[in-house]
């Protein structure tokens, strides 16, 4: 199944998971993944959440991010990969001034 992000609407979300600054997914979603690819405007950032009943792989398409996965900071530049397992908390910024553009998955588990 092929998923054509142009023909999904972009949001515009202000401060997305108490975060701040814009966030902006073209988001596919079912009962199994959530699938997005998104840009983080330049300053903004997503804030701190923990995965109960998923998980999120994120990989950098464009521009730098710093991920924080349970409080620890990882770098990211394009080709990363981030992965945050089910029951684990992270956070995404963009410190640059430039956007930050990736795609992102989150698999939803079923017990």
């Amino acid at each position: 199944m092929k998923i054509d992000f142009s023909a999904i609407s972009e949001q515009h979300i202000d401060g997305f998971k108490g975060g701040a600054g814009l966030f902006e997914p073209r988001m596919f979603v079912d009962s199994n993944n959530k699938i997005m690819l998104a840009t983080l405007a330049p300053g903004a950032h997503i804030g701190t959440h923990t995965h109960g009943g998923n998980s999120e792989i994120v990989y950098i398409l464009e521009g730098e991010a710093v991920m924080v996965c349970d409080g620890e900071c990882e770098a990211l530049r394009p080709g990363d990969v981030s992965y945050c397992p089910e029951g684990h908390a992270h956070s995404l910024r963009n410190e640059s001034d430039t956007p930050l553009r990736f795609f992102a998955v989150v698999p939803e588990h079923r017990p």
